[in-house]
């Protein structure tokens, strides 16, 4: 009987988005521009809170936008009507963006005139967290109606994230979603996770977010 050969693809394919992360991130150094990567499930608000952001920050901040999406431009579209560069990525099928996926995206940027790109990622839990985009942060969201058990369910996500955004607040009396047990369960993942309550429809707690996020931008662009 022959032996059959067992090939660890994804560990290869890990390994080399890895390197072509750093190499990313070394670029973006270079070019002074900070990269966010905004990943959530679908629905979560992921495209409300970057038009909030763009709202609150574009007149002292130049932003550009990098969408993902399976299929569809409608994101995009969003987006761009608030008077910023978007550039929207079909990934054909993948569930996830990676770095040189990310890398053609920012190929469409003039990144001599900007100071922030926000990566809307693909709709997912899982995938997203596993591939290192080249981004200086990395932020998620979790909306209320998703309910308060997900740290126990996709923990991987909580970990890899620096900033936790709960959307849809406004939701919360009206659900049995407890913030005591979400900052239990995501500060035992992650205890240096920064975790910030928004309405992305009501604009509650968005302030903080952008202030937030500024911080991080303005920290990046002095270093």
């Amino acid at each position: 009987m022959s032996e059959i050969q067992l090939i660890e693809i994804k560990e290869d394919i890990l390994s080399d988005n890895k390197q072509l992360a750093e190499d990313l991130k070394r670029k973006l150094r270079d070019n002074r521009v900070f990269l966010l990567n905004l990943m959530s499930s679908p629905g979560s608000g992921k495209t409300s809170l970057i038009v909030r952001t763009i709202e609150n920050l574009k007149q002292r901040l130049k932003i550009g936008v990098l969408e993902a999406d399976i299929d569809s431009t409608v994101d995009a579209e969003k987006v761009a009507s608030r008077g910023v560069h978007a550039v929207q990525l079909r990934t054909g099928g993948f569930c996830h963006l990676d770095a040189s996926m990310v890398d053609k995206g920012l190929a469409a940027f003039d990144l001599a005139n900007l100071d922030l790109i926000i990566i809307e990622n693909v709709g997912n839990l899982v995938c997203p967290a596993e591939f290192d985009t080249g981004a200086i942060r990395n932020a998620m969201i979790l909306s209320v109606p998703e309910g308060d058990d997900k740290p126990l369910k996709y923990p991987l996500m909580f970990t890899v994230s620096d900033v936790l955004i709960v959307n849809k607040m406004d939701y919360l009396p009206f659900s049995d979603f407890s913030m005591t047990s979400l900052r239990e369960r995501v500060l035992r993942l992650n205890k240096s996770m920064e975790i910030i309550e928004v309405s992305c429809r009501t604009g509650d707690g968005i302030e903080t977010w952008c202030s937030w996020l500024e911080g991080q931008v303005q920290e990046f662009l002095q270093a």
